[in-house]
């Protein structure tokens, strides 16, 4: 299933993310705040894909250095969570945008963003370099282990895979969703927010709340679920090694979907996209004439 899939994934997210990627960089040096977070999460996304080809060659039955899976594990369970805490960093900023647009302009400049997102990526990389050493899987991530998990779960691993359900799914669930209702609540109320522009905002908290649910929500539940039962127990790690590795690729679903939607439905986004595809086509233009002159 593996090169399959991650070939799709890969084939579709990388230009995709190359994109919003590109967008939010025109955006944020506009003054656009919100276009950082975009940023660090387009390049939070981007890690994480350019690890797909890796994954690929390993499933494929290529063996490759193990001090190089130490790495890719590394940056891929960063990548794999960092897009948590700027999908929450986005939702409090529209949170504070639209239901106190009054207040906290400070919190909200692009210098502020930018110190917010330093701090998540510096939370992020301590914490999970920090849990890889304390059930010493840093040291032992090979090839052939990565495509063979999941191992039987020790007891410290347990406690560890539970705590990445609460703090990396569950808390994030729960920031999003408060931000998103309390939005929705204040858009209701506006008067000055015109029905097509509220559309839009539901539309795109809605969708990125959605993409996050659908593509996070089963791995979590196995993951919880092995956490509880699995220490010791060959048998529910036998069970659910199948729904693992399928959901462990779904999971990149986010990655994929989280630019197109937001390229979609933002119009800033739509704005840069159409000068961008119109530069592109005078430049093509241009060497096709200058082709056929000569």
């Amino acid at each position: 299933m593996y090169p399959t899939a991650y070939s799709i994934f890969f084939i579709i997210g990388f230009p995709a993310n190359c994109l919003s990627l590109y967008v939010a960089w025109v955006l944020m040096k506009k003054g656009n705040n919100l276009a950082v977070y975009l940023i660090n999460l387009s390049v939070g996304d981007l890690l994480y894909i350019l690890t797909l080809p890796i994954w690929i060659v390993m499933a494929l039955g290529y063996t490759l250095n193990d001090c190089l899976c130490s790495v890719i594990a590394v940056v891929m369970y960063n990548s794999f969570y960092v897009g948590s805490g700027f999908l929450c960093c986005i939702s409090v900023d529209r949170y504070l945008a639209i239901v106190f647009p009054l207040h906290f302009a400070r919190v909200r400049e692009v210098k502020t963003t930018v110190l917010v997102s330093a701090i998540v990526w510096l939370v992020e990389i301590v914490l999970h370099v920090g849990l890889l050493t304390y059930t010493e899987a840093i040291g032992n991530f090979s090839a052939s282990r990565m495509c063979e998990e999941p191992m039987i779960m020790t007891a410290t691993a347990a406690n560890v895979a539970l705590t990445r359900v609460v703090l990396g799914f569950l808390a994030p669930v729960l920031i999003m969703s408060f931000c998103f209702e309390e939005i929705i609540r204040a858009l209701k109320k506006s008067t000055s927010t015109v029905v097509s522009e509220r559309r839009k905002i539901c539309c795109l908290l809605f969708g990125l709340l959605f993409t996050y649910s659908l593509a996070f929500t089963p791995f979590q539940v196995v993951m919880f679920i092995r956490g509880l039962l699995e220490p010791g127990n060959c048998k529910v790690a036998h069970k659910l090694r199948d729904y693992y590795m399928v959901f462990v690729a779904t999971t990149t679903i986010n990655s994929v979907l989280d630019p197109i939607l937001y390229c979609l439905i933002s119009d800033s986004a739509k704005t840069e996209m159409k000068r961008l595809f119109k530069l592109c086509e005078e430049q093509v233009s241009k060497i096709y004439s200058s082709v056929v002159k000569t």
